[in-house]
């Protein structure tokens, strides 16, 4: 990999990011900074933690102009990465003061408005810029540099013609970035529509095996719980991430971690601004050290020091597996994926498995203790208190098994 320096970026930059840490430059890095300096569109197809963000933001920072007013938007789907983003490029503008503003909904939007006219770069969530545009409260007319980060993330969460709205509110003139995982007839669509004759870097989502252990155990669903809680409580994570299916899953999940005595704490967007930002601060500082997430709340969430990545719920498609797992064995630390697996995983099992080079281990599950579960007010799969139980085996997998459907809506705006 190149020297930061060997890229040509300006020196008050380059000093931020040594502070930071950063020498070498990852591949997106590498592969997009120089097109992007060119004042080239491009497509960039990485992964969660590949380091995008510099890969735009610091071209952004140097093309945009102190005290001209609004010249670079980044569209991003979650509330979290708007701040994510948002607090890097003021790391990485530490020399350079630009005035970065984060724009999302569940917060008040008067604070917003007042800041939106100092503003020189903003991050934002699809629904609250529709808001501020409608209000007139935001003019992008001047924009020479738009991004589209999580692009998959944003068009699966039903933003697509919200995106659509925005950016033919943009100048015609800008600069047109596009960063996604994968590349969707969505993603393809927007391309077509909105970039001029785009250069596409693809960067293959890597998982280094001899860093990170990856295994699952076959358990019944009533037990899940209490597997869970016997490995968190004998592989003492530093820090961890439980991954669950829904809002719902993700509370009662955290809820019965804290009656086991373990300093969990749930995050998904159900939850109020203030208190997500409270727990991922807490998080960062290592003041909780179980975090039990949504796929949506947790994407583009940038935390270092992850040892364990736990699939409470299995996810549907092996990309989402990786990044998933993605968050933890990075910058050469070892890190472990467990994935908790029972009957009404098994479609999504197939389909991570079908990907040839991901390996998961199976592991005979230990004598544990089974746990009573509180479900509150939902009924669902529990398990009385009761003696040790050990491991029933389950079925074999095939991977061979088709796809399921996916399916999903148009979400609120307060997103």
């Amino acid at each position: 990999m190149k020297k930061f320096e060997e890229l040509n970026i300006k020196p008050e930059l380059l000093r931020a990011i040594k502070e930071i840490g950063f020498e070498e430059t990852t591949a997106i890095q590498e592969q997009t900074i120089p097109l992007i300096k060119a004042g080239k569109d491009v497509i960039g197809q990485s992964g969660t933690g590949s380091g995008k963000t510099a890969a735009f933001g610091l071209p952004m920072l140097e093309i945009v102009e102190s005290r001209k007013g609004l010249q670079a938007l980044i569209l991003v789907p979650t509330r979290e990465l708007a701040e994510q983003v948002s607090k890097e490029l003021m790391k990485f503008s530490k020399y350079a003061q630009k005035y970065i503003l984060p724009i999302y909904g569940g917060v008040g939007i008067e604070r917003q408005i007042n800041e939106l006219r100092r503003a020189e770069i903003v991050v934002g969530t699809p629904g609250r810029m529709l808001d501020h545009l409608e209000r007139h409260t935001i003019d992008l007319s001047k924009i020479k540099m738009l991004v589209l980060d999580e692009a998959d993330k944003m068009f699966e969460m039903g933003f697509v013609d919200d995106v659509r709205d925005i950016v033919r509110q943009t100048s015609q003139h800008r600069q047109t970035l596009l960063f996604s995982a994968t590349i969707s007839s969505d993603v393809i669509d927007i391309s077509e529509r909105y970039m001029k004759d785009p250069e596409i870097v693809r960067v293959e989502i890597y998982v280094e095996k001899s860093q990170l252990k990856q295994v699952y155990y076959n358990v019944q669903m009533r037990d899940k719980f209490s597997l869970l809680t016997h490995l968190i409580k004998t592989d003492h994570p530093k820090l961890a991430i439980i991954f669950c299916a829904t809002r719902h899953r993700v509370d009662m999940v955290a809820s019965n971690l804290e009656k086991q005595g373990i300093n969990a704490e749930p995050i998904h967007g159900g939850l109020t601004q203030s208190r997500r930002n409270k727990i991922m601060e807490e998080f960062h500082a290592g003041k909780i050290n179980v975090l039990v997430a949504s796929d949506v709340a947790a994407r583009g969430l940038d935390i270092k020091n992850v040892t364990h990545i736990i699939n409470y719920d299995i996810p549907k498609t092996d990309k989402e597996y990786l990044h998933r797992i993605g968050r933890t064995a990075r910058a050469g630390e070892t890190g472990k994926a467990i994935s908790l697996l029972s009957e009404q995983d098994y479609d999504n099992f197939r389909h991570v498995q079908a990907n040839r080079d991901i390996e998961i281990e199976k592991l005979a599950a230990p004598q544990f203790q089974r746990l009573p579960f509180d479900f509150g007010s939902r009924s669902g799969f529990g398990s009385r208190p009761s003696g040790f139980h050990g491991h029933r085996g389950l079925s074999q997998f095939s991977r061979n098994s088709p796809a399921r459907g996916r399916f999903g809506r148009r979400p609120a705006r307060h997103h």
